[in-house]
């Protein structure tokens, strides 16, 4: 379990070196308490909803890296990527489109196309695709960051854990708050909220919003303009309806409008060592290809993107004398294009390029999704707690992948149908619609064995129906009009054991099973792909499966000042599924790896070094090897991609008060390591470590009616691909970026 401490009741938190230099030169007065500073300095505690019940994280035994609200204010938290910097042996690439997003957590990797390796619910609501996790993050109660399997409890695709998002209950008095900032890359960005009673004692409302507007931080030297631009806007509503004593309607609805950049890579064919402009684009370069080259952007078309996006959600709970009975509905409507072009314009049909022309891309998803989930569960101050529950989910897709012949006049946005005529016409059009059903049935027993041990046993069969209709305009790969289907499902097991020697230690075990669903490539390509010499490639992909082992400890000591949590794990992957890209038809497709082991450990320390000081630490480490890989056995003994061997989080945090106007000064350091990752099977390809510090210091006023901070990522300007696919395509990550915020509550 890892806390960010609460910046306000906890005088903040977190990281860097600096911070124990801090602490080793501190003065005598810091250093030195009598028992009732020591007592007012105790760390305080953190809930978590892990479990699906309020316990406090560190009895709970699971390992869990938890933010409340003030927390997510005072570490700077709006994007996803922002807390999982934050948490140990959990990383995020975000590079290709605005709905896509790379997550590994423990070893656990989301692949594009392919289902994420995670659960998320927001509100208690599991969503559907991982296109609803890179979405802004404002106005929210708490995050949760839970590892290991919780398939047992939260269903399909948690094989490696799970995100809990909790927004801000509507209040009983009036309340709200005002943001307003600017920032590099011409950014403007204004956010707000509006809380009260609608009706006293019955009916309460919450109303939220933000608004970005940014020019882009990247430029394209051949356009001479920003690659990446950003406009968002988001609106969240939320009823709560308190009926009676015991029954209560909570209804959530999220509505989001987002313009941005595209599918937004490069292509890099030779060696850029010397000249980063001449050798790219058409050619048969014969120089190594480095994943660590940041490439100029010299496309003569932009990169594009858009996707809107609504949500509903009614939570309904009943509690009787005998349980709690609740009854969660959701809806989601998902589209989203992208276009994308990775060359300067040759005005050529014919060449060694990639594609064997100059040629862009453009992408097309379409989304609706509908679950039930019903569930009754025991009071929770009994010795003996149990829940049961049931689970359906209903689910259309549509997505289309294309590649057209770049004329000089633009990119023509293809979605449902492919595109003739002189103007960008389509050479390649891979679409398909999939209509899915998932059901599941799910228990949970927690039993007291005694004051210090407890059992847990948790159980879930999840079944899934997928049937995929290949568009009749499909060409030139596959079967046009063809139709496929496959069944998936898995008995998912989780046993946990906990033991409390005393109020401030706890060690748990726990064994887990899980499974990441299957699914269909695109028809035919496995055809394509052996033509292409990519072995292993099946038009049906099967589901991946895995076992897990883990063992912690969790401690606070010297009067709850110091908190140090450690855990181990071992997990063995069958069917690990990764991405791979074959250029001739711009197809993206998924394959699998037969056997992967993962062997990691763990360990985060949190310190009140004095009044308003906090020190903290986290380090992860994650031995991944290929066991087995039908289609290159040579490939065994190599390291899993899309994870990286070590992460390291370190920092400090310092609230110091001022007598002026009665404020305080506050300043937080954050140090991240991410240690070197390849990129494919075969590990031919690696990005090399980074170091990533971000700064934050502003004034705020010490009743928590205003704040002015200013933030700065990536200070030390850290150049590096977020992204890079094997064939040459990199996608680079900002820079040094700055921005400047004034938030005012009431």
């Amino acid at each position: 379990m890892s806390v960010i401490p609460d910046p306000r009741k906890l005088h903040r938190s977190v990281l860097h070196s600096a911070g124990f230099a801090l602490l080793a030169g501190a003065s005598p007065q810091l250093m030195s308490q009598t028992p009732v500073q020591q007592e007012s300095l105790a760390l305080e505690e953190v809930v978590v909803t892990a479990r699906r019940r309020d316990e406090t994280a560190q009895a709970s035994p699971v390992a869990v890296t938890a933010f409340n609200a003030q927390m997510l204010e005072q570490a700077g938290i709006e994007r996803v990527e922002d807390f999982i910097q934050l948490t140990p042996n959990v990383t995020l690439a975000t590079s290709q489109g605005i709905g896509t997003s790379f997550l590994s957590i423990r070893g656990q990797t989301q692949v594009r196309n392919g289902e994420a390796p995670v659960a998320v619910l927001v509100d208690g609501v599991l969503q559907f695709s991982g296109i609803q996790l890179r979405q802004e993050m404002f106005d929210v109660e708490s995050i949760e960051v839970v590892k290991g399997p919780q398939g047992a409890i939260y269903g399909r695709n948690a094989t490696g854990g799970a995100i809990i998002i909790n927004t801000k209950k509507p209040s009983d008095d009036f309340e709200g708050y005002v943001e307003a900032g600017f920032g590099d890359g011409d950014e403007y960005s204004v956010e707000t909220s509006l809380s009260g009673a609608l009706v006293p004692d019955q009916l309460y409302g919450r109303l939220s919003a933000k608004y970005i507007d940014r020019e882009g931080y990247l430029r394209n030297i051949t356009r001479n303009e920003k690659d990446d631009p950003f406009e968002d806007t988001t609106l969240r509503g939320r009823l709560i309806w308190e009926a009676s004593e015991t029954l209560s309607l909570d209804f959530r609805a999220n509505a989001q409008r987002h313009r941005g950049r595209g599918i937004g890579f490069q292509y890099q064919a030779v060696d850029l060592a010397d000249d980063g402009i001449t050798a790219i684009g058409f050619g048969t370069g014969t120089g190594p290809i480095d994943a660590n080259n940041v490439l100029p952007i010299i496309s003569n078309n932009p990169d594009r993107g858009e996707r809107d996006m609504f949500d509903l959600a009614l939570k309904i709970d009943y509690e009787t004398d005998f349980g709690t009975f609740i009854a969660t509905s959701a809806y989601t409507d998902i589209e989203e294009w992208s276009d994308s072009d990775q060359f300067p314009y040759t005005n050529a049909r014919s060449s060694a390029a990639l594609f064997g022309f100059d040629g862009t891309q453009t992408g097309f998803f379409d989304l609706q999704a509908f679950s039930q989930e019903f569930r009754f569960s025991s009071p929770g101050d009994r010795a003996l707690r149990w829940e049961i529950g049931a689970y359906y989910l209903d689910w259309e897709r549509f997505i289309s992948l294309s590649t057209g012949v770049d004329t000089g006049d633009g990119i023509r946005r293809v979605e449902r149908r492919p595109i003739t005529g002189p103007i960008n016409p389509t050479v390649s059009f891979l679409a398909d619609d999939n209509d899915n059903t998932a059901w599941a049935v799910f228990g949970q027993l927690n039993w007291d064995l005694s004051e210090q041990w407890e059992a847990s046993v948790a159980l879930r069969y999840d079944e899934e129906e997928r049937e995929q209709r290949v568009s009749p305009l499909q060409f030139p790969a596959g079967e046009p009009g063809a139709r496929n289907s496959a069944t998936y499902d898995k008995w998912q097991p989780k046993v946990t054991l906990r033991y409390l020697p005393s109020d401030a230690i706890s060690w748990y075990g726990t064994y887990g099973e899980g499974f990441r669903s299957g699914q269909f490539n695109q028809n035919g390509i496995s055809v394509t792909a052996a033509e292409a010499g990519i072995n292993g490639v099946t038009d049906v992909v099967d589901q991946e499966e895995s076992q897990s082992y883990e063992v912690g400890f969790k401690g606070q000591f010297a009067d709850n000042r110091l908190r140090l949590n450690a855990a181990v794990f071992s997990t063995d992957i069958e069917g690990q599924q990764f991405f791979s890209f074959i250029g001739a038809i711009s197809a993206q497709i998924l394959t699998t790896i037969d056997d992967v082991s993962l062997r990691g450990a763990e360990i985060d320390v949190l310190y009140r070094a004095a009044e308003g000081l906090d020190l903290y630490a986290a380090f992860g480490f994650t031995d991944s090897e290929i066991e087995g890989y039908t289609p290159n056995p040579a490939a065994e003994g190599n390291d899993a991609p899309y994870i990286a061997e070590q992460t390291w989080n370190i920092g400090a945090q310092y609230i110091l008060p001022w007598n002026l106007a009665n404020t305080e000064l506050f300043t937080r350091i954050d140090f991240e390591r991410r240690g070197e990752q390849f990129w494919d099977v075969e590990n031919s390809s690696a990005r090399d470590a980074l170091n990533l510090l971000n700064l934050r210091f502003g004034v705020e006023d010490q009743e928590g009616r205003w704040s002015l901070i200013a933030s700065v990522d990536n200070a030390t300007d850290e150049e590096y691909n977020s992204e890079w696919v094997v064939g040459g395509f990199s996608a680079a990550a900002p820079g040094r970026i700055w921005d400047v915020k004034y938030r005012y509550n009431f």
